[in-house]
């Protein structure tokens, strides 16, 4: 459906240093996300500017070296490790006499190679339509499957605003079907709701090792690969810990930095796995010298999609790579778990791990009877529509004695919704 290039293309990459925080990328991450692509990198051209150019991005300058090294290496595209404007890319493609790709397309092609699942496929071309319909300067009409000829346009419409019409239509298509996967997804969370299982999501920085030490754990065979973006689908296996019993365990996505907005939002059903786990395990490759600007990225991107309220536990990977550092876990002043070092690779200090879930759920869950009077009827469809309330007995003034068992995040969520002064309707005997 796309123009998009093919595995073993020649590329051209272009790295610009910009003073403002926001708009500064890393050299190194373009060479990894290239090569994930499966593209061959012939060239860096590197530079500096204030302030991107209105036009180029460039300069008129650069632009014409970029092209000469174009024309020198024969390249097929050059790639630009940043965010570039629709207008900025015309442009470019004009002087470059190549295609021009920029960092968000190239990590939507990236995606639309690795998805696997039906939902993922769906994600990932709901999420460059979206992105495309900012660059219409080519037909669309093949989005439509039989083209009626007379009639099908409208008075005076030009082929660009029927272009817009079927891209609109598509889009419409796939989040029909997408939210139907939605659905199914909330049913299967709501059955491990009632039977009391929780849920723990990996996150993390991509390439963080999430896959690694989620086969580690769980005994599975989950791909695992050193680059980035190799889970995109998530994928659930059940654990056994301990006194807590079965909990399901969750692997997806990994984030970068400015992950594109659409992508995001594209695979927002997806991260509900994130959103409403009772923790979070916050995965992080000790061994990068980025490590505190890769977590910076990851909790963004958490509250991006509303799941920054979760409890986290961060584990710090790769500690095989570093000297002298040996297997822990590091506790707060409450003496409650919030950092473990291991190495997914070798398994040292997996089973610290075990211990220090078993340690936070076994604090996370909210088992107590609520008195409730009939003033208090949504706060009592509420508990019933989070599967919570285990044994319902009423007085003889007709209130209500609720045996509830709930996650610690779901409880604090009611509090906040009804007020503090529902956490004295707890009943004591």
């Amino acid at each position: 459906m796309f123009d998009r290039y093919e595995s073993g293309e020649q590329a051209i990459l272009v790295h610009i240093d910009l003073p403002k925080e926001g708009d500064r990328e890393d050299l190194h991450e373009l060479e990894m996300l290239v090569s994930s692509a499966g593209v061959s990198s012939l060239a860096v051209v590197q530079g500096s500017r204030q302030a991107p150019h209105p036009k180029l991005f460039v300069g008129t300058g650069k632009a014409e070296e970029i092209a000469e090294i174009v024309k020198i290496h024969n390249a097929d595209v050059v790639i630009f490790n940043h965010q570039l404007r629709p207008s900025q890319e015309r442009n470019l493609e004009r002087v470059f006499q190549c295609r021009v790709l920029d960092r968000t397309t190239l990590i939507l092609d990236i995606f639309a190679q690795r998805a696997r699942t039906h939902e993922g496929k769906l994600q990932v071309e709901l999420a460059q339509l979206r992105h495309m319909s900012t660059r219409l300067i080519r037909g669309w009409t093949h989005l439509e499957r039989q083209k009626g000829g007379i009639g099908l346009r409208g008075p005076g419409e030009t082929q660009l605003e029927t272009d817009r019409r079927l891209l609109r239509a598509r889009i419409q298509n796939i989040r029909s079907r997408l939210d139907k996967v939605a659905v199914q997804r909330e049913q299967g969370r709501r059955a491990r709701t009632r039977n009391e299982i929780p849920t723990v999501s990996l996150v993390g920085y991509t390439n963080a090792g999430k896959s690694t030490l989620f086969n580690r754990i769980t005994h599975s065979d989950v791909y695992a690969a050193d680059q980035l973006f190799a889970t995109l689908d998530p994928t659930l296996r059940k654990l056994e810990l301990g006194d807590i019993g079965p909990v399901i365990l969750a692997d997806t996505v990994g984030f970068i930095r400015h992950l594109p907005h659409d992508l995001v939002a594209a695979f927002k059903a997806t991260l509900t796995e994130t959103r409403e786990a009772d923790l979070q395990l916050h995965v992080i490759d000790a061994a990068d010298s980025r490590l505190q600007e890769n977590i910076e990225q990851v909790q963004s991107v958490l509250k991006e999609i509303e799941a920054d309220e979760v409890p986290q536990l961060l584990i710090y990977n790769k500690i095989d790579a570093l000297d002298n550092v040996s297997p822990r876990i590091d506790r707060n002043d409450e003496g409650q778990p919030i950092r473990v070092w291991l190495s997914a690779h070798t398994g040292e200090g997996c089973e610290l791990l075990s211990e220090a879930i078993s340690e936070l759920l076994a604090k996370k869950m909210f088992n107590d009877t609520l008195f409730l009077t009939p003033l208090y009827g949504r706060l009592r469809a509420a508990l019933f529509s989070l599967n919570a309330v285990h044994e319902e007995r009423f007085d003889e003034q007709g209130n209500w004695l609720l045996d509830t068992r709930m996650p610690m995040v779901e409880w604090n969520r009611l509090i906040k919704e009804f007020g503090p002064e529902i956490a004295g309707f707890i009943y004591r005997n």
